[in-house]
C-alpha cells in the first residue's frame, strides 16, 4: 500500500506548442465526467510556475527559457525530494516534459546513494542538449541533463556563455551528476528520434523497446524484459508521455507521432509496471487539451492514471 501525493506541475515553458499547462485541469475534468473521486482522494502539492516567461522574449535560442526551466527544476526537485523523504509516493502530473529532469533530480536528492533506473514511455528520446537541439525547446532535453551529457561529438550549435553556465547548473542540481547512468534507461514506444540522439543511444547501448516488440512479445514479457535490464537499480522512475500513444488517439498533445501504443496497451503496460516495488515515482505529461476534441486525450490519460494508481494502492 503506497501513500500517494499528487504533485501538479502546470508548466509549459519547455514546449514549443502552447497549451500543455492546461493538461492537469483537463485530467480533473475527465475525472468529473467519469464521476470519479480521484482528485478528492489524494492530497496534492501545486508547484508554482514560470509561465509568465511565455510573454517575454526568448533569450537563448538553443535552450529556450532555460533560466525559468532551472527554477522549475529546483521547485519540482524540492517537492519530489520532500515527499519521498516523508515516505510518500510522488505522482507527478506535468504540463510539458522538461520538468521531468527536476523529478529525477528530486528522486536522487532524496536517495543520493540509490541507483536509479528510468522507464521512459515516449515517442521521443528527449536526449538533446543546447549543442544539438533542432528546436531549442527544453522538453527535448531532460534525459540529456539527467545523464550529464553535452553530446559534443554531434555539436551543431555554439550556445552563449550564460546558456552553458545554466545548462551545467541543471546537470549538477543537487550536487549529483550524472543522476542516471545511460545504461539504466529503457525506452518504450520510441519512434521519432534525431541522429544526434541515435548517436547517444548507440554509444551507451540504451535499451529501446519499439511498439512492434510490445505487440509481438506482449506486455508482460516487455515489462519483464525492462525490469530485468534494470535489475541492478534500487529504484525505478516511470515517465509516461501521452505521445507514446498512436497519433490517431493522441491528438491532444504537442507532438503526436503515428504507429504508437493503443490505449489498452498503455494501460496494461503501466498497470503491470506499477506492481513492482522498485517503482518510486510515476509521471504523466504532455496532455494538451487546446489541440483536442472533446477532451479525448485527457480521458485516455486519466484511465491510464486511475488504473495505475489502483494497482499502487493494493501493492
Amino acid at each position: 500500500m503506497r501513500n500517494i501525493k499528487i504533485i501538479e506541475v502546470k508548466s509549459e515553458i519547455g514546449a514549443g506548442t502552447r497549451g500543455a499547462s492546461l493538461g492537469i485541469d483537463a485530467l480533473k475534468i475527465a475525472a468529473l465526467d467519469f464521476m470519479s473521486n480521484f482528485f478528492v482522494n489524494f492530497p496534492s502539492d501545486v508547484i508554482e510556475t514560470e509561465n509568465r516567461l511565455l510573454y517575454e522574449p526568448v533569450e537563448s535560442p538553443y535552450a529556450k527559457r532555460i533560466q525559468g526551466v532551472k527554477t522549475m527544476y529546483e521547485r519540482v526537485a524540492k517537492g519530489v525530494e520532500s515527499n519521498l523523504k516523508s515516505g510518500l509516493f510522488p505522482l507527478v502530473l506535468a504540463g510539458d516534459h522538461s520538468s521531468a529532469g527536476g523529478t529525477i533530480a528530486g528522486i536522487r536528492m532524496a536517495k543520493p546513494k540509490s541507483r536509479l533506473g528510468v522507464i521512459w514511455i515516449d515517442a521521443h528520446a528527449d536526449l538533446h542538449s543546447p549543442y544539438t537541439t533542432p528546436s531549442g525547446n527544453m522538453h527535448g532535453m531532460p534525459l540529456c541533463v539527467s545523464i550529464g551529457e553535452d553530446n559534443l561529438d554531434c555539436q551543431v550549435h555554439q550556445p552563449d556563455e550564460k546558456t552553458v553556465k545554466t545548462w551545467n547548473e541543471l546537470k549538477n542540481l543537487g550536487g549529483i551528476c550524472p543522476k542516471v547512468r545511460p545504461e539504466d534507461i529503457v525506452f518504450i514506444s520510441l519512434r521519432d528520434t534525431e541522429k544526434e540522439e541515435d548517436f547517444l543511444i548507440k554509444k551507451y547501448g540504451i535499451k529501446v523497446i519499439p511498439v512492434s516488440e510490445v505487440r509481438k512479445k506482449g506486455v508482460e514479457q516487455v515489462v519483464r524484459q525492462s525490469l530485468l535490464s534494470l535489475q541492478h537499480c534500487d529504484d525505478i522512475y516511470v515517465s509516461f508521455d501521452v505521445d507514446s500513444l498512436d497519433s490517431s488517439i493522441s491528438r491532444g498533445t504537442g507532438t503526436p507521432v503515428p504507429n504508437g501504443l493503443k490505449e489498452r496497451e498503455a494501460e496494461d503496460l503501466l498497470a503491470s509496471l506499477m506492481q513492482n516495488h522498485k517503482i518510486c515515482c510515476f509521471e504523466i505529461t504532455e496532455v494538451n487539451p487546446t489541440l483536442d476534441k472533446e477532451n479525448l486525450m485527457a480521458e485516455i490519460a486519466f484511465n491510464v492514471l486511475q488504473r495505475s494508481v489502483n494497482i499502487l494502492l493494493v501493492n
